[in-house]
């Protein structure tokens, strides 16, 4: 067997060895600090809920259905500044990503490349979901709903990232919500759009 195919496999063999064993070290460390918080089952509520909001052909009833997400909406925005304040205390090494679009394995240990920061993008998602649901820009109810489901959209894309990669983010969000990452993007507010494009350029 070719000396060559060979190395390549052992590296390709290492490195799948490695990556399993880094996103499963990303899932727990997130998972840790999302125990206690119900913030998956309101981003659910919410989702589904805007969802069959918008295929309701009265519109009155539309209204009165998005009225009654006001709790979730808070309580949603709440659990995600919660989150992003308890990432804080977290080492800047654990919540260092890439600019890779694929998993590069402890990338941030020794690529000498300008990381991106998993605790400042949780601020950015935290503001924008309390900039959306305090309603800061005065929408209308349907419009402020087709806002808030960007930022939780764009919020899982993130988590997603920080976990697996880009690349697997990306797929999610197309698989489950049928979105590009830059249509989602294109609808968050715009105080969230400048502010993820920095992080995302790294000038944040």
């Amino acid at each position: 067997m070719d000396t060559a195919f060979i190395l390549l496999l052992t590296l390709f063999v290492v490195w799948q060895l490695l990556r399993s064993r880094y996103q499963r070290e990303r899932i727990t460390f997130l998972g840790q600090r999302l125990a206690g918080l119900q913030l998956e089952r309101h981003m659910e509520t919410l989702t589904t809920g805007y969802a069959r909001a918008i295929h309701e052909q009265d519109e009155s009833r539309q209204l009165q259905i998005l009225e009654t997400f006001a709790p979730a909406e808070r309580a949603a925005a709440a659990q995600i500044q919660t989150l992003a304040d308890a990432m804080q205390k977290a080492d800047a090494q654990e919540t260092a990503m890439g600019p890779f679009s694929f998993c590069l394995p402890y990338a941030e240990r020794f690529v000498p490349v300008r990381m991106r920061d998993f605790r400042e993008l949780l601020q950015i998602h935290a503001k924008g979901l309390r900039h959306a649901a305090d309603n800061d820009s005065q929408w209308d109810p349907k419009t402020r709903a087709f806002h808030l489901s960007a930022e939780l959209y764009l919020f899982q894309h993130s988590c997603h990232w920080f976990c697996k990669s880009r690349v697997v983010a990306d797929a999610r969000l197309q698989v489950r919500h049928q979105l590009t990452h830059q249509k989602v993007v294109d609808s968050v507010s715009e105080p969230t759009r400048l502010r993820y494009l920095q992080w995302l350029n790294g000038d944040a």
